[in-house]
């Protein structure tokens, strides 16, 4: 049995409750960020390592979510800042997506937006609506995913992001542009155009 946690001492904590208690709701988080179960665990474990290594460090001004958690959102970060250097490595350039596929000639969208029924922040509550809304994110390209997870789901500046992803400012609000088409089209067909039948 581990020694109890206590604030601010140099004590073992107790990883058993850092895993019953936060496992589950780390995982979550970070699978709807990196969208892969392998790279989702493999980050979880990062972080209760990354935990214990600092845990001395913890002095309870957070609760303990709130402190994995952070740590958690680093250790995503750097995945990918690492996938992303990657790929520019093998100059894997995002496939240009031809803006004719949204609009008209005179500006217009092609498709008239479905309407979407109810107050946003509602929806946003559904866990359906969620699980659709990751099946849209994953089917993205992966500079398109990335930089959209890094700018809206994790928040981060814009200069931050193109730091993170090794892209120039205008690069990034062309993806940002394209990943909110795409997530707009494929929440027309699988959720909204679903709620209307």
């Amino acid at each position: 049995m581990s020694a109890p946690e206590t604030k601010g001492s140099q004590a073992r904590p107790n990883v058993d409750h850092w895993v019953d208690e936060h496992a589950d709701v780390l995982f979550r988080y970070a699978l709807q960020r990196v969208r892969r179960r392998d790279v989702a665990e493999e980050l979880v474990q990062e972080t209760f390592l990354a935990a214990l290594r600092s845990h001395g460090d913890f002095a309870g001004q957070s609760t303990e979510r709130t402190w994995l958690v952070g740590i958690l959102r680093h250790k995503i970060v750097d995945h990918i800042r690492k996938v992303s250097k990657l790929r520019a490595r093998r100059q894997q350039q995002v496939k240009e997506i031809p803006i004719e596929l949204f609009f008209d000639e005179r500006g217009h969208w092609k498709h008239k937006s479905s309407d979407w029924g109810s107050d946003p922040a509602v929806l946003l509550e559904k866990r359906d609506f969620w699980g659709i809304f990751e099946k849209c994110l994953a089917a993205l390209p992966g500079g398109l995913a990335e930089t959209f997870i890094l700018r809206e789901l994790e928040e981060q500046d814009p200069s931050q992001v193109c730091e993170n992803l090794a892209i120039s400012d205008s690069n990034l609000w062309v993806r940002l542009h394209r990943a909110r088409l795409l997530l707009k089209e494929c929440l027309e067909k699988y959720w909204f155009k679903r709620r209307s039948k």
